[in-house]
């Protein structure tokens, strides 16, 4: 019997018998200016006013199963309608000078940062991540804006030598149009900020379709960025927001209207929104799965590779893309990290996200339960060890008996390949939930083969002193991801740096280094201030 560390809320956390809102859920949205009372729908849907009266969302929360909200959605005509006044307000933001849209996102992290905290407990209320890890992603999106308001006066083209005498050639950029966005559950904040910052300092305008489960927090954010348009005198439209489910989203990534769409979910429904903006010709940026591994070597410090791995499977009830999903551990100190990973596992406290103490909050949803016990079955079904976990929570306080707790898992399936046996489709299928499958390996280039393995390619980890390995794991026979890390975790990626994976992850990157291109429409010019008009590579079409 595994002992786990439950975190007892206090009597204010626990939802009312009249509405079943609690004290801390009221509380939250108020600061947020989201109405609570009884019966009223929030408005889902702004672009430039707020409206919708489509089938209203629920939003739910993850750790008591009460009820937050019921949010609009919006209906077709709606949605046409919103598409329609974003295209308008990029047509005028288009021809605001860089810099001020520099200012505008500088303005906008103001805003956000003063709601970091209060906004970050929204996404614990919400999504179910814990609070530190709620008012960090809130963090990402300020972190962003500072990024993209430098880069507002740094998006530059070039100018390119020409062959041809009084020529010059030139890279230029220009704002690219309406960029859709699609974000998931997971990051109901964070990703729609590393699309919001760029897109408008490239000159574009946006259209947010948030995961159907979080939209409060998609309420919440544009209330603030949409008051600092306002106050700027810029249309709303620029960032508008439509709440709604599939169809909502069908629609948005077949609108010929949408320039581009950036993604973030599941490799399956990617595959058909690749497929549908292709088709049109549009751009599209895709975060798909991801199905990271984390290697240790004998040299490694296992002192530091230990509560890196466990942050990396654990945080985020295991809901993070780069969560760490599989464990290859040299046999010279498999035994001894096991048993220690194992202890620490045990001191994980289980509770809610909203008290401080709390280092793993619940699932997402009902669906996402039903995945990790399937994903147990699995397990167990193949001959796998399950070494720790691998059920639902028990014990709960009673205000949280209705929450989606499980307990994280350690597993040694019965094959350690991902590419035969009968546990290969367990270590080359994504399990969003807090599963670690484990191997023993005894040569690096073997771990390295099985990292690569899989059809997933987003993040990987190598826990090494040795700088050979090092070289070998970052060099062309090394690892194929696209965040290759050394004595680093596989999840919090910085801001800095592009974000984004190769494969079936989508290829996708968003956030830093060179992602700010991906927004823009590049062109190439020719300028000729000579008195000639001679011909490239020397052709000659004298007429004369």
């Amino acid at each position: 019997m595994h002992k786990v560390t439950w975190i007892k809320p206090s009597a204010k956390l626990l939802p009312t018998k009249g509405r079943l809102l609690s004290t801390r859920a009221t509380t939250i949205l108020n600061a947020l200016d989201i109405p609570t009372k009884d019966g009223e729908v929030i408005a889902g849907v702004y672009d430039g006013t707020w409206g919708g009266t489509g089938e209203p969302l629920v939003s739910r929360c993850p750790s008591t199963g009460e009820v937050l909200a019921k949010v609009s959605s919006a209906t077709p005509h709606e949605l046409k309608t919103a598409i329609e006044k974003t295209r308008e307000a990029y047509k005028t933001f288009r021809h605001m000078p860089a810099p001020r849209r520099g200012e505008i996102v500088r303005q906008i992290r103001e805003a956000l940062a003063a709601k970091r905290d209060t906004l970050g407990a929204l996404v614990s209320l919400e999504m179910g991540k814990i609070y530190t890890e709620g008012t960090g992603e809130v963090q990402e999106f300020v972190d962003i804006c500072d990024y993209a308001t430098g880069l507002s006066r740094m998006m530059n083209g070039r100018v390119i030598s020409s062959e041809r005498p009084g020529h010059s050639l030139l890279e230029v950029p220009n704002p690219l149009g309406v960029v859709g966005v699609l974000s998931a559950f997971n990051f109901p904040v964070a990703v729609y900020g590393w699309n919001l910052a760029l897109s408008m300092a490239a000159g574009n305008a946006t259209l947010w379709k948030p995961a159907p489960s979080t939209p409060l927090c998609a309420v919440a954010v544009t209330k603030i960025v949409s008051g600092v348009l306002e106050k700027n005198g810029i249309d709303g439209a620029v960032a508008s927001l439509v709440c709604g489910g599939k169809d909502v989203g069908e629609t948005v990534v077949s609108s010929k209207d949408i320039d581009m769409v950036s993604f973030t979910g599941s490799e399956t429904i990617g595959k058909i929104v690749g497929r549908t903006v292709q088709n049109r010709f549009g751009k599209v940026l895709l975060e798909l799965g991801g199905n990271n591994a984390v290697i240790v070597m004998p040299d490694a410090d296992l002192s530091l590779a230990l509560p890196s791995v466990l942050f990396s499977s654990v945080g985020t009830a295991g809901q993070r893309c780069t969560s760490t999903r599989r464990l290859y551990l040299h046999r010279s100190i498999a035994n001894e990290f096991l048993e220690k990973l194992q202890k620490a596992y045990n001191t994980v406290r289980i509770g809610d996200p909203l008290i401080s103490s709390t280092l793993m909050g619940p699932l997402h949803s009902t669906q996402a339960v039903d995945t990790y016990h399937n994903a147990i079955k699995s397990l167990q079904s193949t001959g796998a060890e399950i070494l720790f976990g691998g059920k639902s929570a028990s014990g709960l306080p009673e205000a949280l008996g209705s929450g989606n707790f499980v307990l994280p898992t350690i597993a040694i399936p019965s094959s350690p390949s991902p590419v035969e046996g009968s546990s290969s489709s367990i270590w080359t299928t994504e399990t969003f939930a807090p599963v670690l499958n484990v191997a023993v390996f005894d040569e690096l280039e073997q771990a390295i083969e099985w990292n690569n393995a899989v059809p997933q390619g987003l993040s990987s980890s190598l826990w090494t002193r040795d700088i050979r390995n090092i070289g070998k794991w970052m060099g062309p026979a090394g690892s194929d991801t696209g965040i290759v890390n050394v004595n680093v975790g596989t999840s919090g990626a910085e801001i800095g740096a592009p974000f984004g994976g190769n494969k079936s992850t989508g290829w996708g990157r968003e956030s830093g280094g060179d992602a700010w291109k991906q927004y823009v429409r590049w062109s190439s010019c020719t300028i000729n201030f000579s008195n000639e008009a001679p011909l490239a590579q020397g052709v000659n079409f004298d007429t004369s």
